[in-house]
């Protein structure tokens, strides 16, 4: 059976100042797929998250949403099902563990399903259940970190996007973020792009792969496929 496209860059144009972003950049999310977005540093990886998200001001090109052309905007993100993990943890540091993840549940008014969403992130996320009354800044780095995509999943997303998700964890720690991630998708059956740039843990994972360079898409494959090329070593060796 033929997965929905859920969500389309076409042909997008960004620029921040005098820096081209994105030149022509075009990516589409099915449901259910895990899809990382690779490349050098200044290759526009985080541009595309953020187009998605309505945070990059888009010149040219269209986005569609089920196939409908949409004007991404951020306040209406949520209500479409779309969360942004960015990088950074990003957590609010005075709130405990469950304010921060009642605010990741801001769009749902019903106390019990707010109760029962809180739930079921912590069953993915059992290490946040102890720390549950605990304020977040005292929370290890890893554990911040899984409270940030906790929160993304309060409003049960269909896509869920991730900026550097490992940036500045433990090989350990890594592990667990990524067998969350894999958890999360097939538990949910939630669509997940991922910026990363630890391939060796996203790969494997990933049902396909677009290779990002100078702001254009430089190629697309399985996780498989893109890992046992020679694009990445093109690109990140300036060779392409």
């Amino acid at each position: 059976m033929k997965k929905e496209m859920l969500l389309e860059l076409s042909d997008v144009h960004v620029h921040y100042g005098g820096v081209k972003a994105l030149a022509g950049a075009s990516v589409s999310v099915d449901e259910g797929e895990i899809i990382a977005v690779m490349g050098p540093n200044g290759a526009g990886k985080s541009t595309v998250l953020k187009t998605i998200f309505g945070l990059a001001p888009i010149d040219t090109g269209k986005v569609f949403w089920h196939g409908k052309p949409i004007f991404p905007v951020t306040h209406e993100a949520a209500g479409r099902g779309i969360a942004f993990v960015p990088q950074g943890r990003r957590v609010f540091r005075h709130l405990t563990v469950r304010e921060n993840l009642e605010i990741g549940g801001f769009i749902i008014e019903n106390k019990k399903e707010l109760d029962r969403r809180i739930e079921e992130v912590l069953e993915i996320f059992p290490a946040l259940r102890h720390k549950i009354n605990a304020k977040s800044g005292t929370l290890s780095g890893g554990q911040q970190q899984m409270l940030a995509i906790a929160r993304g999943l309060m409003i049960d997303p269909k896509i869920l996007l991730l900026d550097e998700p490992s940036l500045g964890l433990a090989p350990k720690i890594v592990k667990e973020v990524f067998t969350a991630i894999k958890e999360i998708n097939q538990r949910h059956k939630t669509a997940i792009m991922v910026v990363e740039h630890n391939l060796k843990s996203l790969l494997p994972i990933a049902t396909r792969a677009y290779v990002l360079d100078k702001g254009k898409v430089v190629k697309i494959g399985g996780g498989q496929e893109v890992a046992e090329s020679d694009i990445l070593e093109k690109v990140f060796m300036g060779k392409l």
